[in-house]
């Protein structure tokens, strides 16, 4: 049976986190990582002849297990690791953290357990990485890169710099132009590569594969990239160890900067021991020499002198790159006078794990570099969303900035080509803020005096609402109508009435019926490319062809952003689409007929279940759990128990009405006089017992020949307010025992109908369970293609419909409160209540005459 991703990530982070004790999160990384490496090539030399990596006898990962429970179990894990590294020239890669180290892992018994437990962990079976698939679906690497990420999460500000965010790899892979026209022997190098992530991500960009280097001067941060390399098949990736700067590996053969088609960097922000040991500098800093305290420009020089002559580079860059002074500045004008930047994006703060600052893509490109009139830029600073303690960019900004950029498309507030004349200006001196040149600041929403004089709704606040007036043509007549004073309008409803105005207007429904089109086009193209998903086949291919097309048919939607409607779906496919079509591709459509039973376990003197259930079924006087992989229970029960459902439904909703009716009974009766005073537990609970004790004691006060006809009576069907009314009239008092015998019959009754809900709710369940594995293939397509994956995404895109009226109505309901009451009639007002409260004052003797 095949393992959700999601699962088997946060299983695996959630296990190895479990194990770490006190260990700082820098460390416990390289113990982790260098055994999911163990496990990987361990499982690939078994299942490839071919495997880039040899494994030693006695070295595989089976080897391993066996030493769970050994006392010398670490010592032999370093040794096996020793092997492996010594067949492979991995020394000082894989062999850096020692596996029999007391200090970080524990003493005796306690190494003993750490160890076997993290052996037990990489030994699940969907950690097998003998299938492990290249293109979209490389499992490992998609682990490892989970493994990653968390680590430099955890790792705080000083030790997170080893992992550039994928988001940010995407967009920098994209936007220096790496794609499928780029050949197989074209280069890619990053100076200062970390773990190799954005390298790696740059290269996936390329579908036939490119020549890879990189170098990097921390040796544990160096081994993490190695293993990134050959985890993700790129064994053979050039990787030197070493400071870039004071000691670049790279070089030609006249001991000059060799020169590569692509470099990506994201190098360590205001170095400040940049220059510590240089001696030569290649001629990288013909454009003059950094500040010695501060490195950014060094690097940012390097790479540009490491770019072929029609070279293509994107470095991520702090601020202030953009606009410092002194010799940074005089760089800074020499890089732009030849050309060298084709674009710079400004990014959002607190992106990167090492810093909280904002940071921002250079662009370099030397191709036609002579010819370069502008630089375009992009201020993508206001597009992210919170993830913890961190931004982290969303789909939608990842594919606006590359579309923006690819395009050198403009955008007010968002985008423009700026033209070099202007950033050379004496004004501007070659700053290259972005805000110069780009005002992305919202547009101050400004009061009118006038109006709030005079009454009226500025005609400015209504004009600036164009792009739904453009929408909907007659709609703008409909709300508002022409004011005496010319600039101004009334509004023609209250604002209590504006929603329903917008949404019975003819044009709204218009609108409507227009972006629904859209959906029903996307859905209906589709709709048989999903359905056509199947064992074998590559997720990421499936969500790339339908998200672009939804981006496409959305990209002329009035007043829905098209890149709002693409966040949803690929929103949806991240959090439940995507192990779905995993679990299809590894085990075909019949994954979508799992339901497995699961079982609760002891835990302390309590049974609990390893996972919430989707679904529960009587089983004596206990429960069966069964979790459903793909289909939800409540799509098969919509879809093939309508009827049952319904019923259900009639018995719960009676259910519902006689338990208000208990509560509203309570409420009535509450209090220390109330007549349930006396009836109630320790804990302020109404019980049946006490209820039956109270009115024993009320019978026993009462007349018995009075007790005998009520009793007699009220056994007769449909008498309940000829009862009341006639014992009410004639015995006031026996007000409290005819309550309480409401309270035990709605109590009765309430027992009744949650039985008969729990067995109707039974034995729906059991036609659901039972269903399951009856599913045709045409019935698990409906469900799962049209009910739950189309379903689900049409509901995400109705809310932006949705959002269109609120919106509207939210801006104008405002408008309208804002300057309804003109100030001379509301001084009036207070002029009038004044008045009023003086004269009940006086009235009271509080105030004088």
């Amino acid at each position: 049976m095949a393992i959700k991703k999601s699962q088997i990530y946060s299983s695996l982070w959630s296990s190895c986190d479990a194990l770490r004790g006190g260990m700082d999160a820098s460390q416990y990384k390289d113990y982790i990582l260098t055994l999911l490496f163990l496990k990987y090539i361990s499982d690939r030399s078994e299942s490839d002849p071919e495997a880039q990596i040899a494994v030693p006898a006695g070295c595989r990962f089976a080897d391993l297990l066996l030493l769970r429970g050994d006392k010398e179990i670490g010592e032999k894990i370093d040794i096996a690791i020793q092997k492996i590294a010594d067949a492979n020239e991995l020394g000082g890669v894989i062999n850096n953290a020692s596996f029999n180290n007391p200090d970080k892992l524990g003493d005796g018994k306690d190494m003993v357990a750490r160890l076997s437990d993290l052996l037990d962990i990489f030994s699940r079976p969907e950690l097998d990485f003998r299938k492990n698939r290249a293109e979209g679906d490389d499992i490992l690497g998609d682990a490892y890169e989970y493994l990653m990420r968390h680590f430099a999460a955890d790792s705080g500000k000083s030790k997170g710099q080893f992992y550039t965010p994928a988001e940010v790899s995407r967009i920098m892979a994209e936007v220096v132009g790496i794609n499928k026209e780029t050949k197989q022997d074209h280069t890619i190098y990053d100076p200062t590569c970390g773990s190799g992530s954005l390298l790696i991500k740059a290269a996936d960009a390329a579908p036939n594969g490119m020549s890879i280097y990189g170098q990097e001067k921390d040796n544990a941060t160096f081994a993490l990239a190695r293993m990134n390399m050959v985890i993700h098949n790129n064994a053979d990736a050039e990787m030197a160890r070493a400071n870039t700067i004071t000691q670049p590996k790279f070089k030609n053969a006249n001991d000059g900067l060799k020169t590569f088609d692509f470099v990506v960097a994201n190098p360590p922000f205001s170095d400040k021991a940049w220059s510590t040991g240089l001696e030569q500098d290649y001629g990288r800093f013909e454009y003059g020499m950094p500040p010695a305290k501060n490195g950014d420009y060094a690097y940012l020089l390097h790479v540009l002198a490491s770019l072929k002559s029609k070279g293509k580079a994107v470095v991520v860059m702090p601020h202030g790159v953009l606009f410092r002074g002194n010799a940074e500045a005089e760089i800074r004008k020499k890089i732009i006078h030849h050309g060298f930047i084709k674009g710079i994006i400004g990014l959002p703060a607190n992106l990167f794990y090492g810093t909280s600052i904002p940071a921002c893509l250079i662009v370099l490109d030397k191709e036609n570099a002579n010819a370069r009139a502008g630089i375009f830029m992009v201020d993508a600073s206001k597009g992210f969303v919170k993830d913890g303690n961190k931004n982290r960019l969303r789909h939608q900004d990842v594919h606006k900035i590359v579309d923006v950029f690819q395009n050198q498309r403009e955008i007010d507030g968002y985008s423009r080509m700026v033209p070099v004349a202007e950033i050379r200006s004496e004004q501007n001196d070659c700053n290259l803020n972005i805000p110069r040149y780009i005002d992305s600041s919202e547009e101050e929403d400004l009061q009118d005096i006038e109006a709030h004089l005079k009454g009226g709704i500025p005609k400015r606040d209504i004009d600036a609402l164009e792009p739904f007036w453009k929408a909907m043509p007659n709609l703008r007549d409909a709300l508002f109508s022409d004011h005496e004073r010319e600039g101004y309008l009334n509004a023609n409803h209250a604002p209590d009435e504006v929603r329903a105005a917008i949404l019975e207007h003819p044009d709204f429904a218009a609108l409507t019926a227009k972006l629904d089109a859209i959906f029903n086009g996307w859905r209906d193209a589709n709709r048989s490319k999903m359905a056509a998903f199947d064992e074998g086949a590559h997720p990421k291919d499936l969500i790339h062809e339908v998200s672009e097309d939804l981006l496409s048919r959305y990209s002329d939607a009035p007043l829905i952003d098209r890149y709002d409607a693409y966040q949803h779906v690929m929103t949806y496919w991240s959090e439940i689409m995507q192990d779905d079509c995993y679990l299809i591709a590894e085990d075909g459509w019949k994954a979508a007929k799992e339901i497995r039973e699961v079982f609760r376990v002891k835990e302390g003197s309590q049974m609990k279940w390893p996972e919430q259930p989707d679904i529960l079924i009587p089983k004596g006087q206990s429960k069966r759990g069964f979790v459903a992989e793909i289909v939800p229970p409540n799509l098969v029960r919509d879809r093939f128990f309508a009827d049952e459902k319904s019923q259900l439904g009639e018995v719960e909703a009676t259910l519902d009405a006689v338990e208000l009716r208990i509560v509203e009974l309570d409420e009535e009766h509450s209090g220390e006089d109330g007549f349930f005073a006396d009836c109630r537990d320790g804990k302020g609970k109404i019980t049946v017992t006490l209820l039956k004790e109270r009115r024993k004691e009320l019978v026993v006060e009462c007349e018995q020949d009075i007790v005998a006809s009520y009793e007699k009576k009220a056994k007769t069907a449909n008498c309940g307010k000829a009862l009341k009314q006639e014992f009410f009239e004639t015995i006031p008092d026996f007000l409290e025992l005819m309550t309480i015998d409401e309270m035990l019959r709605l109590n009765t009754e309430k027992g009744k109908y949650a039985k008969a809900a729990r067995e109707a709710k039974a034995k729906l369940n059991q036609l659901i369970v039972a269903k399951y594995l009856a599913l045709t293939d045409s019935e698990m397509e409906v469900l799962v293609v049209e009910d739950k994956w189309l379903g689900s995404i049409d509901a995400l895109i109705n809310r932006e419909q949705e959002q269109i009226a609120l919106n509207l109505t939210g801006r104008i309901s405002e408008l309208i409160g804002r300057y309804r009451e003109p100030l001379p009639k509301i001084s009036a007002l207070v002029v009038d209540y004044e008045k009023q409260v003086i004269a009940h004052l006086r009235a009271m003797g509080f105030a004088d005459d």
